[in-house]
């Protein structure tokens, strides 16, 4: 084990490696990994969102450097780790993944990076699975064929990586395969998926929607459903999944000969070691209902108690991209690999609530007046339809009733009512949003 080990990280020695998505949660966790590992990694581009150099490297100090992540190299190295950037070991490059070249305007430092770059490992997306479909196209799709496209420049290159998302394959049922995606494949056997198609589509919808100029609310709020209806046209539950899909499918197909790993993490939580255990960034996917319970505001929870929560902590997912790379530099093909839990460690949702309680019993949340917050058991509501009973009587039908008092009295209660329908409006939004991962019904071979 030990003698592989070794391997690995040697591997990572005089290599250049180009990180995009830098200044996401794993990204900064593979960042600091290689730098802690392998200082005599030759050089880490690391693209940032940013108009010129100088604002990329505020990021890089704000963003990355600066995070607690870091303490644990920056007690090792004090004020060395600040000389990364002098010496040129970390460079912060300021671009796009949205534009060809990556947005990067500077001729000398591209060609620089062009000569140099070992291996590429693309962890630049957007999240939301209700964004915009016109920045999830040009992210999520496009963007993936940008940095392939740059990657292909590239004559040292040993291995393309591609962090993407295990759950690219929608609601389906049993046991998920590590299988890459054909071009034009659908979930529910559609056959009319063109790409270059969704491009044109969205182009025509947004062309519509300024001649009837509407505001950028309403442009927003309509293109984040226009979305999800070409996701359910093709089978994906949303359109970050179902972006996230075409992207995987442009990899394959256009890669020519490169060597593409497409790694599939499932739902990314705090680090289980590296560098420390429970490093988070942000309040994530899971994180959120835990907040919300140990502050005193969660009494329901749905899901399925017999479905699967697949957890992988980020410093087992950045171990995957860094084995990935060692492994696959150098031979010519695509493989996909899905990491998660769910076959080998299954956690299901009829244990969380008592992991919850136990937990928040024996370390309760403290509240803004210095009181600990009292925890009670929470009640799983295993169907759709028994949480649309509850809306419908713990909130919809006292809505009801303050919209008749409103008009009773000339809108005396208007802001109340607006506040109360919009709360409404939005918790119903994220739990269709968020569905079929509370009824998920598969396990991953990993």
């Amino acid at each position: 084990m030990e003698q592989q080990l070794g391997s690995i990280v040697g591997f990572l020695e005089n290599k250049t490696i180009l990180v995009t998505g830098s200044t996401g949660f794993v990204a900064k966790v593979f960042v600091e990994k290689i730098l802690r590992v392998q200082p005599n990694v030759k050089r880490l581009y690391l693209l940032l969102r940013a108009s010129d150099s100088a604002s990329a490297t505020k990021r890089l100090y704000n963003e990355i450097f600066g995070k607690d992540l870091f303490s644990v190299l920056r007690e090792k190295w004090g004020s060395d780790l600040t000389n990364l950037v002098s010496e040129k070991v970390v460079i912060p490059v300021p671009g796009d993944i949205a534009y060809e070249d990556l947005g990067i305007k500077d001729e000398a430092l591209k060609t620089e990076m062009l000569s140099e770059i070992d291996v590429v490992i693309n962890l630049a997306a957007t999240v939301n699975f209700d964004e915009r479909y016109d920045i999830a196209l040009g992210i999520n799709t496009m963007g993936p064929k940008h940095i392939l496209d740059f990657a292909k420049q590239c004559p040292k290159l040993k291995v393309f990586v591609h962090v993407s998302t295990a759950y690219v394959c929608g609601e389906k049922g049993g046991l998920i395969m590590e299988t890459p995606f054909k071009m034009g494949e659908t979930l529910n056997g559609a056959c009319d998926l063109d790409i270059s198609n969704e491009f044109l589509v969205m182009e025509e919808k947004m062309k519509q929607l300024k001649e009837d100029k509407l505001a950028e609310a309403a442009i927003t709020s309509a293109m984040k459903d226009f979305g999800n209806e070409r996701a359910h046209k093709f089978g994906w539950p949303n359109t970050y999944v179902f972006t996230k899909s075409m992207g995987e499918m442009l990899l394959g197909q256009q890669r020519g000969d490169m060597p593409l790993v497409i790694l599939r993490p499932t739902i990314v939580t705090s680090t289980y070691k590296e560098p420390f255990p429970g490093w988070i960034e942000g309040i994530r996917t899971i994180d959120s209902l835990a907040i919300a319970y140990g502050k005193g505001r969660l009494t329901c929870f749905l899901g399925n108690p017999e479905s699967t929560i697949d957890l992988v902590p980020a410093d087992m997912v950045v171990n995957s991209i860094i084995v990935a790379m060692a492994v696959h530099a150098d031979k010519p093909g695509e493989t996909v690999y899905q990491v998660g839990s769910s076959r080998r460690n299954p956690l299901k949702f009829s244990q969380v609530p008592g992991m919850g309680y136990s937990y928040f019993s024996r370390k309760p949340w403290i509240g803004k007046d210095g009181k600990a917050v009292v925890v009670r058991p929470v009640k799983i509501m295993g169907s759709m339809d028994t949480f649309h009973r509850y809306m419908y009587l713990r909130y919809i039908l006292p809505l009801k009733a303050l919209g008749l008092a409103n008009i009773a009295s000339c809108h005396y209660f208007e802001g109340a009512y607006a506040t109360a329908k919009r709360k409404i409006e939005i918790v119903m939004r994220l739990v269709e949003l968020y569905r079929p991962y509370l009824f998920f019904k598969a396990m991953y071979v990993t």
